[in-house]
């Protein structure tokens, strides 16, 4: 795993051991920010259950302003401390929060931080993307012309959408796993 591009890039990042987190491949994570490239610059990015971090320190390495990583688990947030050092030229550009998902968008939400681009990356299938993007609808934590995107397995229905302020902008498929791209209505 690597930063592939910016002011980081083809510096190594660490995983963490073991099975619990499943990091984006390279090839998807390229595709990913060849998409966001118009939209990355100057960014508040939410890295949401961030895993080793490789995706919001991504973005600040291509020039977003600021990045929120959230994780509840430990091991997770000790691999983004560790990840995060190869970024010593944004220090004080990103805040590292453990706690679910759903808590930190109500807790960042309440402090006043509004995010330009939120992405998550659940466990597939659990729904957790649900309660999620409910929560984001209730306590509006995205800029007006800001867009979220979920990586989810193939499988996972977005039908609930429909009953949000929220809208399904852009799908993009990967055979066993998808972005789905979600903006307001």
């Amino acid at each position: 795993m690597r930063v592939i591009s910016g002011i980081a890039a083809h510096r190594k990042l660490v995983s963490p051991p073991g099975n619990e987190i499943r990091p984006t491949t390279d090839r998807i994570k390229e595709t990913l920010f060849n998409i966001l490239a118009p939209d990355i610059y100057g960014a508040d990015f939410l890295d949401l259950f961030a895993g080793s971090g490789q995706i919001g320190i991504e973005a600040l390495s291509r020039g977003a302003s600021s990045c929120v990583f959230v994780d509840d688990g430990r091991t997770a947030i000790d691999c983004i401390k560790k990840n995060v050092e190869v970024l010593n030229e944004v220090d004080g550009k990103f805040e590292i929060l453990r706690m679910s998902a759903s808590s930190a968008i109500s807790r960042l939400y309440t402090s006043g931080k509004r995010f330009d681009i939120i992405f998550m990356d659940p466990p597939y299938d659990k729904e957790l993307e649900k309660e999620v993007l409910l929560a984001i609808d209730r306590y509006p934590v995205l800029k007006n012309d800001g867009f979220i995107v979920v990586e989810a397995s193939d499988e996972t229905e977005f039908d609930y959408i429909e009953d949000t302020n929220l809208k399904i902008t852009r799908e993009k498929n990967y055979g066993s796993n998808k972005h789905i791209f979600i903006a307001y209505k």
